[in-house]
């Protein structure tokens, strides 16, 4: 089963929004959560569980719950508020911005504002990997994620797919887990050079619904 970023996310009663990050475990190489960027207004982004997840193309997503149910999941990012008592040009007294958050009022009399601050909610251990976020062969840059291959029945990473944006044209560059490194946020590290992910076969991919 593959599991793309940046595609469309169907709910059992119709459009659910477009997923945005995976949630990783680094340590057991798992996909733990989903992030689905919701319709509505607003845009609010959930944590959808993997176990959510009915079937996956590389096209989309289809989830086996409802849109009332989606909007029920915990958030994804939240805002904070902080205090800075700086001068402050850019907000006009008693301007308030309405979106996602009620933004406090400042103080220009005493030179105090607020500066939103978003703070993702990952699971403790747990990274958010988005789609374009770089590959890193040992001997330099190579490309950029497109999707994850995953097991169906254990959850585990099984391949990294390459799409577009990498050194070797239109060819499809499927890497197998055993030759990730490492995992970071922004980044995903390999254990081989240029040279051997370029020998790597082409691997026809399979799709897979899960049960």
């Amino acid at each position: 089963m593959d599991i793309p970023t940046n595609a469309p996310v169907q709910c059992t009663d119709g459009p659910g929004g477009r997923s945005t990050y995976l949630i990783i475990n680094p340590f057991t190489q798992t996909v733990t959560h989903l992030v689905v960027r919701e319709k509505q207004f607003t845009h609010p982004e959930r944590l959808v569980s993997i176990d959510q997840i009915a079937e996956s193309t590389p096209d989309q997503i289809q989830l086996n719950c409802t849109r009332q149910e989606l909007e029920a999941m915990p958030h994804f990012k939240e805002v904070e508020y902080i205090q800075v008592d700086e001068p402050f040009e850019g907000v006009a007294p008693n301007e308030y911005f309405m979106w996602p958050y009620v933004f406090p009022e400042p103080m220009p009399e005493y030179g105090t504002h607020y500066v939103p601050v978003t703070h993702e909610l990952i699971p403790p251990d747990e990274l958010a990997i988005r789609r374009g976020a770089r590959v890193e062969a040992t001997d330099g840059h190579i490309g950029h994620v497109n999707e994850f291959l995953i097991d169906p029945k254990t959850g585990h990473i099984s391949h990294l797919v390459l799409r577009e944006g990498h050194l070797w044209g239109e060819k499809e560059v499927t890497i197998p887990v055993s030759a990730l490194k490492r995992i970071g946020e922004d980044v995903v590290y390999l254990q081989v050079d240029k040279e051997r992910v370029e020998a790597l076969p082409s691997i026809p991919l399979r799709r897979h619904r899960r049960k």
